[in-house]
């Protein structure tokens, strides 16, 4: 009986340790020289990728917005905006694992707000998971949590960081 409950035990402590290396492990890992010069998101697939001179280099899997079909409207709607931005800045102190800014919103975006009445929204980020929750891992992109941002793991995130320069072109799809 004392054999089998020891089995357990270790049967259960691989196996938790086996989820959460899964979880954590960052998948095909990028160079260090490496530098992207452009990242997409496809909204629909839940779906990062970067790319180098027009070859795509990585895929990452993500979380957006709570509220994630269609275009950002307006501030408080949870949606992840959709066009063409750039990466305009970075915050290390981030109330998430780090967080690359994107240019949201652009001059069309507040003017299609503005004939609306109401304010486009901001602080549009790429970021990792909310710090004091990063043991979730991969698990954090089993719904759509963000208040429209795009959300990777925090290993994801720190790889993105490394290799995005700021003017980096973002091209958010449906």
């Amino acid at each position: 009986m004392i054999r089998r409950i020891l089995f357990l035990f270790a049967a259960i402590v691989v196996l938790i340790g086996g989820v959460y290396a899964y979880a954590h492990h960052v998948w095909n890992p990028l160079p260090a020289e490496t530098t992207i010069d452009r990242i997409v998101v496809e909204k629909s697939a839940r779906r990062l990728s970067i790319f180098t001179d027009g070859k795509k280099l990585k895929t990452y899997r993500i979380a957006l917005g709570r509220n994630p079909i269609g275009a950002k409207q307006e501030e408080g709607d949870m949606k992840t905006p959709e066009g063409i931005y750039k990466i305009d800045s970075r915050n290390p102190q981030s109330a998430y694992h780090l967080a690359l800014h994107i240019s949201y919103p652009s001059d069309e975006d507040t003017a299609r707000a503005a004939e609306r009445g109401v304010n486009a929204g901001f602080d549009i980020m790429i970021h990792g998971i909310q710090n004091g929750a990063g043991w979730i891992g991969a698990f954090h992109r089993w719904h759509d949590w963000t208040a429209g941002c795009v959300a990777l793991t925090d290993e994801e995130i720190e790889e993105l960081w490394r290799v995005t320069p700021d003017g980096t072109t973002v091209e958010l799809r449906p």
